[in-house]
């Protein structure tokens, strides 16, 4: 074990004495081993190109249309009073279930009843007149035919008697109108369904004189809502009568509601310079979870597809190849031919596009492997290159956020 153990450091003794006496040599020798290891890494690297990629994944892709709007009763009814007066008593209040005919307020009807009165009274004096002018009218026909008097005289008792008669038929009108005047003090519901407004109190006064004034608003069913959403021009093309819509609200943020595309409104609006168009859409409130004014994020599917190729849509601003890949063939379209890097080798597809959206676009072909990236630059390139242009819209005709 000592011999081992000696032979060990004579032989590094050794060593260290040979390198000493050719320590030049030995530095010379390294400085070229690294000289010609740089030399040679730098030549290749200059050689090769790098280029600027975009990764082609796989997965799903959606294509939506995404819009607000308010959620609101199908059917709202105002019920207001044709009458003027003090509100004599209230018999409903918010969220009172009614039925139709049921009672709701009556207002104080000592003013409509004195009205009532008043037209009795005229209307009984006008039947006393005309009974007066018919006996007079019917005396002097009778006399006429013994030629007693003048026909003018018979023809002047006729007219006094139809005056009458007229006048009969105009106070039974204004009493029934009085009549009709004194039903309408009591307010009743025109349809079954729940208040969701009341807005007056006993004893307010409401006039009638100009316009009718709202008394109350009943939804008439409840577990079927509409949600009223704006959608710009630019992505109503997209919207067609039946599409299936998810939503949320922010009374329930873990829960997603579902709503069918009823009714795309011709008639348009423009708010802040955007034309919009309203889309109704109805909804399923049988759990009457939701309430009238709550504000809806409204998704609307347009398109989808499952487990496809698809990249993110600065692959597809390439122009021009030959000033990315200059020995591209000269037959390539940029337009339907995507450069593909697979591992060091530049190979060209052709594909077709699929669903776009804001951010990505379904790559359509067969010819796609998995690792792929997409060339859409090269290392160096000036960012003004003609190799590439910006495109309006997210990435295509029809991109929208998702």
């Amino acid at each position: 074990m000592a011999n081992t153990t000696e032979k060990k450091r004579s032989f590094i003794r050794r060593f260290f004495g040979w390198f000493w006496r050719h320590k030049w040599w030995t530095l010379i020798f390294l400085l070229a081993a690294l000289g010609g290891g740089a030399w040679w890494f730098f030549a290749t690297r200059a050689d090769r190109v790098e280029y600027v990629t975009v990764n082609i994944t796989r997965g799903n892709i959606r294509q939506v249309v995404t819009a607000t709007g308010e959620i609101n009763p199908v059917n709202t009814i105002s019920v207001g009073s044709q009458v003027s007066g003090t509100i004599e008593e209230i018999f409903v209040d918010f969220n009172s279930r009614v039925t139709a005919g049921q009672k709701l307020l009556t207002i104080e009807p000592s003013v409509l009843e004195a009205a009532v009165a008043e037209a009795a009274a005229a209307l009984e004096s006008a039947k006393s007149q005309m009974n007066l002018a018919k006996t007079e009218y019917d005396s002097n026909r009778e006399l006429y035919k013994d030629d007693l008097i003048a026909r003018l005289e018979m023809e002047k008792s006729q007219s006094s008697y139809e005056q009458a008669v007229q006048s009969v038929r105009r106070m039974q009108s204004q009493y029934d109108r009085a009549v009709t005047n004194l039903g309408y003090a009591t307010i009743t519901s025109p349809v079954d369904g729940t208040v969701i407004s009341r807005k007056v109190d006993k004893g307010q006064t409401v006039a009638a004189s100009f316009q009718t004034p709202d008394l109350f608003e009943i939804a008439e069913d409840l577990s079927k809502m509409q949600i009223e959403t704006a959608v710009s021009e630019a992505d109503i093309g997209m919207i067609k009568d039946n599409q299936q819509v998810t939503f949320t609200v922010d009374a329930y943020p873990r829960e997603t509601f579902n709503g069918t595309v009823r009714q795309i409104r011709l008639s348009p609006t423009t708010t802040s310079n955007v034309v919009v168009y309203t889309v109704v859409i109805d909804v399923d409130n049988s759990e009457l979870k939701l309430m009238p004014g709550m504000t809806a994020f409204v998704t609307v599917l347009v398109e989808s597809a499952d487990d496809v190729w698809k990249a993110q849509n600065a692959a597809f601003l390439v122009r021009n190849f030959k000033n990315i890949i200059p020995d591209a063939p000269d037959n390539i379209n940029a337009s339907n031919h995507l450069a593909i890097l697979r591992g060091d080798d530049v190979v060209f597809i052709e594909y077709t596009k699929g669903i776009v959206t804001a951010t990505e676009t379904q790559i359509i072909s067969d010819n796609i492997k998995s690792g792929d990236r997409v060339i859409v630059g090269r290392v160096g390139q000036s960012k003004n290159s003609d190799a590439t242009q910006s495109r309006r819209g997210g990435g295509g005709p029809g991109g929208r956020p998702m």
